[in-house]
């Protein structure tokens, strides 16, 4: 049995965008019990609030909701592996991680601002990483691998990240390797900046 619930998220999977009246007047439920609805998925993030419109230029402004585009998935590791692939060993690894990079040169900033810049850099990258001071020195840590998909293949990204971390610290960054998660095959996400 489809539940009210079940059936707003199909509407707007396949309608992309509309306003509770619209979900509403095409699924013959109450407007009060669609809002309701829609309360509930837009605060556990499986909705997203649009924008607010006007409802033919008059009266209070009705919001709009859609899937989130996270939720709709993408073609990028396929893309990615593809790209990989077809390029080779034509590949650098440096250049890849200076275009990452960007503009971006922390180099003159104190160590802990630079830190905090480059952990900023990385999460929008989706690395969700974080930094730690450490006797040998401060440590990047990386919660994920954007990479993750195609990393087992391509370990060379690997050594992009060792070379991102590097342009952006302005300092050799080697990637720390425990042999417990060596053993696993887990890559460990850690980062020693020298």
């Amino acid at each position: 049995m489809t539940t009210a619930r079940q059936k707003v998220l199909t509407y707007l999977t396949k309608n992309r965008i509309a306003s509770a009246r619209e979900i509403s007047r095409s699924l013959k439920m109450s407007a009060a019990t669609v809002r309701h609805h829609l309360r509930v998925m837009s605060s556990d993030g499986r909705l997203e609030l649009e924008s607010a419109r006007r409802r033919d230029g008059r009266g209070r402004p009705e919001k709009v909701y859609s899937i989130p585009r996270a939720a709709l998935g993408d073609n990028l590791s396929v893309l990615s592996e593809a790209l990989l692939t077809e390029a080779g060993a034509k590949v650098r690894m440096e250049a890849l991680a200076k275009r990452l990079a960007g503009e971006s040169d922390f180099t003159s900033q104190p160590v802990a601002k630079r830190l905090n810049l480059i952990v900023e850099k990385v999460n929008q990258m989706n690395y969700h990483a974080r930094w730690e001071a450490w006797a040998e020195g401060p440590r990047i840590h990386f919660g994920h691998c954007p990479y993750a998909m195609v990393v087992r293949k391509y370990p060379e990204l690997c050594e992009m990240d060792n070379e991102l971390l590097s342009r952006l610290s302005g300092r050799f960054v080697d990637r720390e390797i425990k042999s417990e998660t060596q053993k696993s095959g887990m890559c460990p996400y850690v980062f020693l900046i020298r």
